[in-house]
């Protein structure tokens, strides 16, 4: 492998476990909805690997795209070995449908660069339900 560069960990998969929606008062007016995801990232390669950092490319249903990058995963550095996981939550507030897709990066036991692709997964905003409030401006 090139210097610099990054390989894809074939036999290491993220699952998307569960996405909740939560539309919530308390979110910024121009965000109101919270998407909390669970994913968990397995191990199923032959070799053990640390997890440095992410990359996530959202793209919001007005074609606009943002990538975020960053160091750790929720604070940690995560090593798996062989047949391990590591599961966490986090969320994205949002105003609009989303899709987010990305990758862990990190090392493996042989400080070889590696990488693990998150599949795509859509945050779609349920509609509103007729019993529950509108509180997108006042009622005439």
């Amino acid at each position: 492998m090139e210097p610099g560069k990054s390989e894809e960990l074939k036999n290491a998969q993220v699952v998307l476990d569960k996405l909740i929606h939560q539309r919530d008062g308390n979110l910024p007016p121009d965000r109101p909805h919270a998407f909390i995801y669970f994913l968990t990232i397995r191990n199923l390669s032959d070799r053990k690997f640390t997890l440095l950092g992410r990359k996530w490319i959202l793209t919001n249903a007005d074609g606009k795209m943002e990538v975020i990058e960053g160091d750790k995963i929720v604070g940690e550095t995560p090593t798996l070995a062989p047949g391990e996981s590591f599961s966490y939550n986090s969320y994205h507030v949002t105003a609009v449908n989303t899709t987010a897709r990305g990758s862990f990066h990190g090392v493996d036991e042989f400080d070889q660069h590696v990488f693990v692709k998150i599949p795509p997964f859509e945050m779609i905003i349920p509609p509103v339900q007729e019993d529950e409030p509108d509180d997108t401006g006042p009622c005439n």
